[in-house]
């Protein structure tokens, strides 16, 4: 069928020309309701690409070109707005980007130590023969000045007699405190007992860990016979990993717990970082000082390590909530009030527990979209608005290099 071009449209124009008239009108009232009875400034495509149209029209997915109303032309390029009815509907929640003190908890994997500085050896400073054991057996709980054993020592023997004879002398006395001979045994020969044997006390409060004493056996000078622990205070060893390195430091809270009393926390401090890295784990070792008074925590336990590492200082930080991760790029949704939300791009910083640092891109006292639900809804209109950021930043790149 061929149609010829008349200056007088007839029956079929007329129908034609109506049905326009009506699609533009529908399209039209429906635009003024989406600018809430303002006036469309022009048409945008809903995928977020340049094109316009200056009258309602659909593209290649069929779907509707957005409007931009005239009172919009004061916001942002690429300001997403929302009616405010639907803004209520779904609930859309914002929060004020303030500074605050951040703190980081990191997790480590970990062993229970004996505490190095509170490890005892008792090795005595002369020769003799063991002739009587009171603490026989690894494990004992001994107490300060407690017995350990008793000794026949003739090098002992020969000082006492030199100390009698020398009319108790301090030179005397002097070489017999120099081999460690006991305070209680001085008393003895000041009394005018002449023991044979010699009993030697523990030095400290602990638990036997190693034991080599065998009644009856001889030993020489410096032969350790004991090795005693006090388990009061004990070492958690625990590895962190290189990139949590910089947020751990002498002085941080510790939160330990082992396998066999798991519903129980040990409370702890950081004391020390040791200086290297393991070559192949690529983890420093922290020291942690744990109370243990009641004796839960021994040796070779394995523990998990959880740290409340604070940031110095305050930080501009925003709810985690907040961030759209595209992983190329970070973007927030900046508050604009009356529905109207700006996508801003977001340089981050660190990342804690519901909270993420800003580094770049954001203000104190504006405020940000953390519950953004309506976001599946809005996709397009936040292409457009990213899409538009690429075109400034391009057209400054052309500017730097004299294009």
């Amino acid at each position: 069928m061929k149609f010829v071009a008349n200056s007088r449209p007839g029956i079929a124009g007329a129908v034609l020309l109506a049905v326009i008239a009506i699609v533009g009108a529908g399209a039209g009232a429906h635009a003024e309701q989406a600018c809430s009875g303002g006036k469309v400034k022009y048409y945008r495509n809903p995928m977020g690409t340049p094109d316009t149209s200056p009258v309602p029209k659909k593209d290649s997915m069929n779907m509707d070109y957005i409007p931009v109303c005239e009172d919009e032309t004061g916001d942002m390029p690429g300001t997403v707005k929302i009616n405010l009815d639907k803004v209520q509907l779904l609930g859309v929640r914002s929060a004020e980007v303030q500074e605050r003190a951040l703190s980081r908890s990191i997790r480590a994997f970990a062993t229970v130590q004996y505490d190095e500085r509170r490890q005892f050896v008792v090795a005595p400073k002369f020769s003799g023969w063991i002739e009587k054991l009171a603490v026989n057996a690894t494990g004992d709980v001994v107490t300060r000045g407690q017995i350990l054993f008793e000794v026949y020592s003739p090098e002992l023997n020969v000082l006492q007699q030199e100390w009698n004879l020398a009319g108790r002398s301090a030179a005397a006395s002097d070489k017999l405190r120099n081999l460690d001979y006991p305070e209680a045994e001085v008393e003895r020969l000041r009394r005018g007992e002449r023991p044979r044997t010699v009993s030697i006390p523990s030095p400290v409060a602990g638990t036997v860990i190693d034991k080599m004493a065998v009644e009856g056996a001889r030993f020489r000078a410096g032969d350790a016979l004991f090795r005693i622990v006090d388990t009061t205070n004990m070492w958690v060893l625990a590895e962190v990993y290189e990139q949590d390195l910089a947020f751990v430091k002498v002085g941080d809270t510790a939160r330990v717990t082992v396998n066999a009393w798991p519903d129980r926390a040990f409370d702890g401090k950081v004391t020390f970082i040791y200086p290297g890295l393991g070559k192949e784990s690529r983890a420093a070792r922290l020291r942690i000082e744990v109370a243990n008074p009641d004796g839960l925590l021994r040796a070779d336990m394995a523990a998990t390590v959880e740290i409340a590492a604070p940031l110095d200082g305050s930080r501009l930080a925003v709810p985690d909530s907040a961030v759209i991760d595209s992983g190329r790029r970070q973007v927030v949704l900046v508050e604009r009030g009356e529905g109207r939300y700006e996508p801003r791009p977001v340089k981050l910083g660190a990342r804690v527990p519901g909270w993420v640092q800003v580094l770049d891109g954001l203000r104190p006292g504006e405020r940000v979209v953390t519950q953004a639900t309506f976001l599946i809804d809005a996709e397009s209109n936040i292409r457009a608005a990213l899409a538009a950021f690429d075109q400034d930043q391009s057209k400054g790149a052309n500017k730097g290099d004299g294009k």
